[in-house]
């Protein structure tokens, strides 16, 4: 378990947290059409964007930012993870006019919470956070952020899934 904070509430994360350098932890969440996703499902580069809920501004720059200068990096694919519905993360596509965003749900089992170590205990939601994993499966990118609704630095994040292979 790690401590950070959520609008200045001292919150729980459970789970494991991951290093740059090891191997990605596999995890199964789900895609907006119900079907199970896991590590392995996106081949390439993979951006996980992790935001407690895609209905959030902070959230929604999050997602778009991302998918907004990520979608012109050959090889990357961005997954945004959320504890939102499925549902709620397809009106939300809908209504967002973005093209290529991937939303998926961690709310059955929190798999991927509890395999990156994000997991919020009291709340039920996954803490603010970015992944990068290369064509390997090997971590070269993470920052989990202390205060969850606080923004990533997106340059480190967008300039490491630059140099992944």
């Amino acid at each position: 378990m790690h401590m950070a904070t959520f609008k200045g509430n001292n919150i729980t994360l459970l789970g494991t947290q991951v290093e740059v350098g090891q191997q990605a932890p596999d995890f199964e969440v789900l895609a907006n059409d119900l079907s199970p996703v896991s590590r392995d499902t996106y081949k390439g580069i993979r951006m996980i964007s992790v935001v407690p809920s895609i209905d959030t501004g902070v959230c929604d720059a999050q997602t778009r930012k991302f998918n907004e200068e990520a979608a012109q990096i050959d090889g990357v694919t961005v997954l945004t993870i959320s504890n939102d519905l499925p549902f709620a993360q397809r009106r939300w596509c809908a209504a967002s006019g973005l093209d290529n965003v991937v939303t998926l749900s961690d709310h059955r089992d929190l798999s991927f919470g509890h395999s990156y170590g994000v997991a919020i205990e009291e709340l039920r939601l996954l803490a603010r956070s970015v992944f990068v994993i290369d064509s390997a499966n090997q971590v070269v990118y993470v920052e989990y952020m202390p205060e969850s609704t606080d923004e990533v630095n997106f340059d480190a994040a967008i300039a490491a899934a630059k140099a992944a292979k």
